[in-house]
Order: C-alpha cells, then sequence, then structure tokens
C-alpha cells in the first residue's frame, strides 16, 4: 500500500489542490464528476501540452448537459499518480480554479478530503498502480469513462 497527501488550500471553501510542483495550476476534486474538465482558458491548456482530438462533444455536467472540445495530454500527474496520454474536456465555466478533477479518476484508490486539516489524502492499495489509465469514448452518442490501474 502507497499513501501521498496533498494540501487543500485554507482559503477556498471546496477542495482545491495547487499543483505547483508539476504544471502551477489549481485543481478541485469534484466527487460527483465522471470526466475531468479543464475550466480556465483553452489556450492555457494547450501550452501544457495538450493536443484537440475532437471538437463539440456533450457530455453530462454542470447540472445537466455541456459541451467542449476534448483533448489528450501526453502525461499528467497529481501527487504520485501518473496518467499517461490523460483525456480533459475543455468546458469554460466559472470555477475557483483551472480545472475539476473526476471521482472516476481516483477509480480503486482510496482517497479522503480531510477538511479539519486542509489535505487530500490518497491511498493506492498493492493490488493497483500509480500508472492511471483514464480512457473517454463515444458510446452512441453519450461519453463514458473508465479508469483502471496499469497492473488490471
Amino acid at each position: 500500500m502507497k499513501q501521498f497527501t496533498l494540501d487543500l488550500y485554507k482559503s477556498i471553501q471546496r477542495p482545491v489542490i495547487f499543483l505547483e510542483k508539476w504544471y502551477k495550476f489549481d485543481a478541485m476534486i469534484d466527487t460527483g464528476a465522471l470526466f475531468p474538465v479543464w475550466v480556465d482558458d483553452e489556450k492555457a491548456l494547450v501550452k501544457l501540452g495538450a493536443k484537440c482530438i475532437k471538437n463539440d462533444v456533450r457530455f453530462g455536467g454542470f447540472g445537466g448537459e455541456a459541451k467542449g472540445n476534448l483533448y489528450r495530454i501526453d502525461y499528467f500527474r497529481i501527487g504520485e499518480l501518473v496518467y499517461p496520454d490523460f483525456p480533459i474536456i475543455a468546458c469554460k465555466v466559472k470555477a475557483p480554479c483551472h480545472m475539476i478533477l473526476s471521482a472516476s479518476m481516483f477509480s480503486h484508490l482510496r482517497y479522503e478530503i480531510d477538511d479539519d486539516n486542509h489535505k487530500l489524502n490518497v491511498t493506492i492499495p498493492d493490488s493497483q498502480s500509480l500508472v492511471r489509465n483514464l480512457t473517454i469514448w463515444d458510446e452512441k452518442g453519450h461519453l463514458q469513462v473508465l479508469c483502471s490501474s496499469e497492473n488490471n
């Protein structure tokens, strides 16, 4: 079993982390989200090396149906977790961050939002890898998501 902890902002009432070590932007953990979403200007996402692979995709989110552009980033990291060929939807909305981290990204992991101590604690069971494979695909007009471990 492996574990790591990231600091949450103390001044924001939502679980937002700063990914300073890797990217220098904010990301909010949304336990009800299926898809990771870039909610800031797409030009900044492109500067991170993201490549647009499909325009105008429809997905469930933000209290209904939303539309955005599907991108891929060669390499994305949250704490000790690595996501190669990371898919993310760009959809400009007002949010207290640059990006929304979806619950599906932490599939088969234990993650705790410790609001009292302003920490995000992540536990990776021995059956799971630090390398996560997140896949987003279109099935009959509906986006689907799956996150698996390199071990699976």
